[in-house]
C-alpha cells in the first residue's frame, strides 16, 4: 500500500468518524470528551462564524461536536439574561442571578460543563462583583482575561473576595524576551493561567511543553490550535488545519495525559473553515484528533 493511499484511507476514515460523531449527538445523546482522564473542551468563540450565535444555538453546536465541557463567551450569556442596549452598568450592578441559574441548568442537562468564564465587565468596581457573581451562579472556576501586570493587580482582590480565579490569556507576549508570567503570578494565588500554546508557539517557536512543565500548577487550561513557527509575514505564525502545522499538539495533550495533571485542554478553532464545511464539523475534527493523540499511547 502507498503512502498516498494511506493517508488517502486515513482521511476518509477521520471524517467517518467525525459524522457518526455529529449524528450520534444529534440523536440525543450526551456528549463526552474526556478522553484518557484527559478533558477536552473548546472555548464557544470557535462558533463565531456560525449563523446564529444565540446561546440556546452555541449549546447546540457544542454537544453536535461532542464537547462536554466548555469556555463560554460571555456575550451570548448576557444577551440570554436580558442586557439593555442602554444601561449595562446599572442593570449588572442590581440583575437577579436567576436567569445565569437557568443557564447552568440548561447546560447541565445536556451533558456540558462550563468550566470558565470569559466575561470582560471590569470597568467599576460593581461591574466586576457582577462578573464573578455570574461566574461563580454558572459553577465556572474563574474568569478569564488577557494577561497583564496591572490587570492582575486590578483583579486579583476580587477573584480573592468570590473565592474564584482570575486566568489570564496570552497572545503572543511571549515573543518579547522582557515578558515573563513570574510578576504576575506572584500578585496572588487567586491567579492562574489560560496558557495558549498555539500563540507561544507562534510567537517563539519554542516547545510549549516546557512552559507547561514549568507552570502546570498555575495552568487551570490550555488552548489547542496548530500553528507555524514564527516567521517574517507573521510575527505569531500562521493558523493550519490540525496536523498541517507545526504545534506539538499530540505531544502537549500526552504530556498532560501522562502526568495527570487537572488542565482543561481547550481546541480553538482558528483556521480557515475549508469550503463545504462548518465551525461544527471542525471543531469536531479537532475533537477526534484529541481523541486519537490520547489513545496513541495505547496502540503502542
Amino acid at each position: 500500500m502507498t503512502t498516498r493511499l494511506k493517508k488517502q484511507i486515513g482521511t476518509v476514515l477521520m471524517l467517518f468518524a467525525v459524522v457518526c460523531l455529529i449524528t450520534s449527538f444529534t440523536s440525543g445523546s450526551k456528549p463526552d470528551s474526556k478522553f484518557g482522564k484527559v478533558q477536552v473542551g473548546a472555548i464557544t468563540y470557535s462558533y463565531r462564524d456560525m449563523p446564529d450565535r444565540s446561546l440556546p444555538a452555541i449549546l447546540d453546536y457544542i454537544v453536535r461536536s461532542g464537547i462536554s465541557s466548555v469556555e463560554l463567551k460571555g456575550e451570548a450569556v448576557e444577551e440570554y439574561a436580558g442586557i439593555p442596549a442602554q444601561g449595562q452598568k446599572e442593570w449588572r450592578a442590581s440583575v437577579s442571578m436567576d436567569k445565569f441559574r437557568e443557564i447552568k441548568k440548561m447546560f447541565n442537562a445536556k451533558g456540558v460543563k462550563i468550566h470558565i468564564l470569559k466575561l470582560q465587565t471590569f470597568g467599576s468596581d460593581e461591574e466586576i462583583d457582577y462578573a464573578f457573581n455570574v461566574c461563580n451562579t454558572l459553577g465556572a472556576m474563574g474568569i478569564t482575561t488577557e494577561v497583564s501586570l496591572d490587570a492582575a493587580k486590578r483583579l486579583a482582590p476580587f477573584a480573592e473576595k468570590h473565592k474564584s480565579y482570575i486566568i489570564f490569556h496570552n497572545h503572543c507576549q511571549s515573543g518579547d524576551p522582557e515578558f515573563s508570567y513570574d510578576p504576575i503570578l506572584a500578585v496572588s494565588k487567586s491567579i492562574m493561567l489560560n496558557f495558549d500554546c498555539g500563540h507561544y508557539f507562534g510567537a517563539t517557536g519554542q516547545n510549549p511543553c516546557e512552559m507547561i512543565r514549568k507552570y502546570h500548577d498555575r495552568i487551570t487550561s490550555l488552548h489547542l490550535k496548530d500553528k507555524t513557527r514564527p516567521a517574517e509575514q507573521s510575527s505569531c505564525g500562521d493558523n493550519r488545519s490540525w496536523g498541517q502545522g507545526q504545534t506539538p499538539v499530540t505531544e502537549i495533550l500526552q504530556l498532560i495525559k501522562k502526568e495527570k495533571w487537572p488542565i482543561f485542554c481547550d481546541i480553538e478553532l482558528e483556521y480557515g473553515i475549508p469550503s463545504g464545511s462548518d465551525p461544527v464539523t471542525e471543531v469536531g475534527k479537532c475533537v477526534d484528533f484529541c481523541r486519537q493523540a490520547l489513545s496513541e499511547n495505547e496502540r503502542k
